[in-house]
């Protein structure tokens, strides 16, 4: 393994562990050139899945895409890099488990949105309104219903929305919008 920081290939492993999902194995290198350490870990290479996307598409399947969606519906909330990790592997032993060769892409959105709501309830609603791909606020809102009943109680902010948006004004409009225009700059990651 060539070393990261010198760049020569001459190492040694130091320790080798088996990866919390069961599926890795973490290696602890030492390179023999500069003595810095460094860790790789290693995976089984199975058969290569394809995505097929909506279009008809078929792409190589990439575990960084599944982390970067999941990292982006995370972003400046309080979920840590262990559960993101959980969430990828999870979502991926899934796809892995059920289909063969090839997967589609509503399976592998449906799975993320899945762990999401399991996790953050903010980070599942980001990831349902890139995924499902709303043409106008009725459908986003039924997104949202439907998840109070699966789930229980939203942020303040979100059901003020929801009630403006059915019709019935909060209580404190100087205070729903207060309460709304932070959630929304809390929630909203950079482009």
């Amino acid at each position: 393994m060539r070393c990261p920081f010198c760049r020569i290939d001459n190492d040694r492993v130091v320790d080798s562990r088996s990866g919390e999902d069961g599926v890795t194995i973490r290696r602890r290198r030492e390179c023999l050139a500069c003595k810095r350490r460094f860790t790789t870990y290693e995976r089984v290479e199975e058969n290569p899945l394809r995505v097929i996307k909506k279009d008809g598409r078929r792409v190589p399947y990439e575990r960084e895409k599944i982390r970067r969606g999941i990292e982006k519906a995370c972003w400046n909330l309080n979920v840590s890099v262990e559960q993101i990790d959980h969430m990828v592997s999870t979502v991926e032993s899934d796809a892995f488990e059920k289909y063969d060769r090839e997967v589609p892409s509503s399976y592998l959105g449906e799975l993320i949105m899945r762990e999401l709501r399991k996790v953050n309830h903010v980070a599942y609603i980001r990831f349902a309104s890139v995924y499902k791909e709303f043409k106008d606020v009725s459908e986003f809102m039924e997104v949202l219903e439907e998840f109070v009943k699966g789930r229980g109680a939203l942020p303040a902010g979100v059901q003020n929305l929801m009630k403006v948006h059915a019709g019935h004004a909060p209580a404190s409009t100087n205070e729903s919008a207060a309460v709304t225009k932070d959630e929304v700059s809390r929630s909203r990651p950079k482009a």
